[in-house]
């Protein structure tokens, strides 16, 4: 993911300048980034930067009008029309059509500007008169930073690689971080897989003074919006469309194209329920497999036509499986790890949707908005692949998810599970498209907080939002079978086969049971998988990893510096691979875990 890279050094020498090259160089994964570098000594800062041309970020560095401000600004502020008029009401026009907006926000609210910021975002301000300089990041810390303090130097990055380029010592997994990588698919309390190197936390600002660290602080805190007094169920449905609408708005508002990542379920339909007129030419599109139409694509065509939006479907062909190898690395090394190797069709298909359109917008954390969903879940290791004297951290991370689980409901979806469980996959999407979702508008979030949870339950109050915008769209059945006003369904037969088709989808997928692979295994040469495969899913690593991926799992895992990895055991590795790719096993997730695990090593950990 592009971004801004920087060290705050007060020791002046050439070697800071040289450094700021490399951390730059590192963050520029294609042609069509706009980049640049900013370098003043006597204020110890050194800064590059890259991003998508013509994105809101694409106008740095940014001065105001003394040219004693200067801004470094990565990610979007969604302002609405009423914030943007208010700032015209001073000397100069003001349009929110790129980061320039943000130093006027600085210029007219002083610091209390940081809360009034809207979306995923990091940045730097310089105030050269008073020598002073501000990192902040956005309340969630969706748009990450990492940070290392080394002495009398501060080295930030928007990606972990940046860092590690100029820092050899940096270079090696931490133990713990490996652990609850293993337990959660992701690290938790914004710490990484690389030792004294963190990310930092959501809602944060520091404040530098002659290049030396004053102060870290926190701007907002999820207390804010927990504390707030709940309201009544009547309140609640009177006033949820006034709020998302406008957040939606905000959402949409944009100078570069814009296209709706369309699915068959209810976060995207919300979105389509309230689309404008003037809307009605940007693409729809839904990502699909290789094998047959799922029941996302079938759902979303009749969405988009009801709606009168152009549809198209970005397939994933079978020029996939041959370019895996490198799509995997590629999507592993712009996460910095934090998406794992099994993350490849995000890369694939997000650059098909470049292709239609810059801007995607998509139904992201709706469900966790709405409904409560929990994906950070904690599960132990297949115990006989970790080896025995790693065991202690998989323990520690099982317990630090027991105490981090324990809170808000909406707080651990959207300030624990999105920016750490999400991250790696928004990673990937940013670095080819400028992705956006409602559903974490400030406005709109600090409104669900007031919503009783009963009420966040199931689906009834998104199903009240769509049929208050176009009550049509619900006469479609989701991928679930739900269709009508509250959740009402299908046939119960029809329910019955579509939540069997879901679960028989994960089996083919990752998911088959020891005890049913083997019957599977058996039944091969009738192979029941045609039947499944592709109503709901479009990838299947499981039988992909058996047939067209096996060579490749064969020459990464079996490799002898992949046996050597302290945190693996041996003998367990190689009877693995063989069973799996035999077909009497399914070790799908182990496969991808040790899959990313050694390309982190490949890329991070081995580089020259």
């Amino acid at each position: 993911m592009p971004g801004i890279v920087g060290i705050v050094s007060r020791t002046e020498n050439g070697k800071n300048r040289i450094d700021l090259a490399r951390m730059l160089r590192s963050i520029q994964h294609e042609p069509f980034y706009s980049s640049g570098s900013y370098v003043n000594e006597s204020a110890g800062l050194y800064i590059g930067w890259s991003c998508l041309k013509g994105s809101y970020s694409d106008c740095m560095p940014i001065w105001n009008a003394n040219k004693n401000l200067v801004l470094f600004f990565y990610g979007e502020h969604y302002a609405d029309k009423e914030e943007v008029d208010g700032s015209n009401s001073g000397r100069h026009d003001a349009t929110n059509s790129n980061a320039s907006f943000v130093l006027r926000l600085f210029e007219e609210k002083g610091d209390a500007f940081l809360p009034r910021l809207n979306g995923w975002f990091h940045g730097i301000l310089v105030d050269l008169k008073r020598n002073t300089i501000v990192l902040f990041n956005d309340r969630f810390g969706m748009q990450r930073l990492y940070y290392y303090e080394d002495g009398d130097t501060f080295l930030f990055a928007s990606e972990a690689k940046a860092i590690l380029a100029i820092r050899r010592e940096l270079r090696s997994l931490d133990s713990r971080g490996v652990g609850e990588f293993l337990t959660c698919t992701c690290v938790l309390e914004n710490r990484t897989l690389f030792q004294n190197l963190f990310a930092l936390a959501g809602g944060s600002f520091l404040t530098f003074n002659h290049a030396r660290l004053q102060k870290k602080d926190y701007y907002f805190k999820p207390e804010e919006w927990e504390e707030q007094p709940l309201l009544q169920k009547e309140e609640v449905y009177g006033r949820i469309k006034d709020v998302f609408v406008p957040a939606l708005s905000r959402c949409l508002n944009s100078k570069l194209p814009i296209g709706i990542s369309l699915t068959g379920g209810l976060d995207t339909r919300l979105i389509m329920a309230y689309l404008e007129e003037p809307l009605k030419k940007i693409p729809c599109y839904t990502f699909s497999g290789m094998h047959r139409e799922s029941y996302d694509v079938k759902i979303a065509r009749r969405v988009a036509a009801a709606c009168g939006y152009r549809y198209e479907i970005l397939s994933l062909g079978k020029d996939f499986l041959l370019s895996y190898p490198k799509l995997s690395e590629k999507a592993v090394y712009v996460s910095d790890g934090c998406l794992g190797a099994g993350g490849a069709y995000e890369l694939y298909f997000n650059r098909l949707a470049r292709q239609l359109a810059d801007v995607r917008i998509t139904g992201n954390y709706g469900s966790e908005t709405f409904r409560g969903v929990r994906q950070l879940v904690a599960s132990r290791p297949h115990r006989k692949l970790i080896h025995p004297d790693y065991s202690k951290y998989i323990m520690q991370a099982m317990a630090t998810f027991n105490d981090i689980h324990r809170c808000h409901d909406l707080s651990y979806g959207i300030f624990r599970q999105a920016p750490w469980l999400g991250y790696g996959r928004m990673a990937v999407e940013q670095s080819q498209v400028i992705v956006r979702t409602p559903f974490m508008d400030n406005e709109f979030l600090g409104f669900m907080y007031r919503v009783p949870h009963s009420l966040r339950a199931d689906s009834d109050l998104e199903l009240h939002l769509i049929e208050q915008g176009d009550p049509s769209l619900l006469e479609i059945p989701t991928d679930r079978a739900e269709r009508g006003r509250y959740g009402k369904m299908s046939s119960p037969w029809t329910h019955v086969w579509i939540r069997f088709l879901f679960k028989a989808d994960y089996c083919y997928k990752s998911g088959m049971p020891q005890w049913l692979e083997l019957i599977h295994f058996l039944l091969g040469p009738l192979r029941p998988e045609k039947l499944i495969i592709g109503r709901h899913r479009f990838h299947f690593y499981r039988i992909w990893f058996r047939n067209e991926l096996a060579a490749h799992v064969k020459d990464v895992l079996l490799d002898p510096s992949t046996a050597r990895r302290p945190y693996l055991n041996r003998p367990f590795l190689e009877k693995m691979v063989s069973h799996h790719i035999r077909g009497d096993r399914n070790y799908t997730d182990q496969i991808e875990q040790v899959l990313t695990l050694e390309l982190i090593q490949k890329l991070f950990i081995e580089q020259t």
